[in-house]
């Protein structure tokens, strides 16, 4: 499989994270954020999740809080948006996205796929690309009961501690979700194992990610 470098390397990025929900950039590309703050020294992430409510904003910034640990800054923003409802209150979280836009200029973004059949993963996602024109974009993938996993075309291999940790905290820090039939440390496991595969990583774990356009 064909190497790519982000960049000068080792050099700091300004990363901008998007999430719908508490747990979703944990869960989709936790394992990524870890090993880029690892390799980047003095890096920077705004964190920003766009559904919230009483019980588990406390969960999400406790679980920023470790994900984020290796940041030289980590500006975390949970908003208290409608779960569920993004598509119907679209214009208000397009006028939060602007107002994003305005406060800081990144060298990558995570957000949902745009190809994502839940809708406000998919509103987020559609609304990255329309806000955010000249930048890497990365979409992260979460399994779910839809069954709309795709082929990715991006991989970033992790060692297997990566890996464990990230799968520790997400179990750790979202107990309101414990419940879930699919919140169990083996769905996450399975895909970085099934990613980790497919692009042949030494340790057996990769998180994917899709990418429409790159400038080389």
């Amino acid at each position: 499989m064909i190497a790519a470098s982000l960049g000068d390397s080792g050099a700091p990025l300004r990363i901008l994270c998007l999430g719908a929900h508490c747990d979703d950039l944990e869960i989709g590309c936790g394992g990524t954020i870890l090993r880029l703050l690892a390799e980047r020294p003095g890096s920077t992430v705004r964190w920003e999740i766009f559904a919230g409510d009483a019980k588990r904003v406390p969960e999400a910034r406790s679980s920023a809080g470790d994900f984020l640990a290796a940041a030289r800054h980590a500006q975390v923003e949970i908003n208290s948006f409608r779960d569920s409802y993004f598509p119907f209150v679209g214009a208000q979280i397009k006028d939060r996205f602007e107002q994003i836009k305005a406060e800081l200029q990144p060298d990558l973004i995570f957000t949902h796929r745009t190809e994502d059949l839940h809708q406000d993963h998919r509103l987020i996602g559609e609304l990255t690309w329309n806000t955010f024109r000249d930048h890497l974009i990365a979409e992260y993938e979460i399994p779910k009961y839809e069954g709309d996993l795709g082929r990715p075309n991006v991989f970033l291999p992790l060692s297997s501690a990566i890996a464990q940790r990230k799968i520790e905290l997400v179990l750790r820090h979202f107990r309101s979700q414990a419940g879930r039939r699919w919140f169990r440390a083996e769905t996450f496991e399975s895909l970085m194992r099934l990613r980790g595969l497919e692009c042949n990583a030494a340790e057996g774990y990769a998180e994917a990610l899709y990418v429409r356009k790159l400038l080389l």
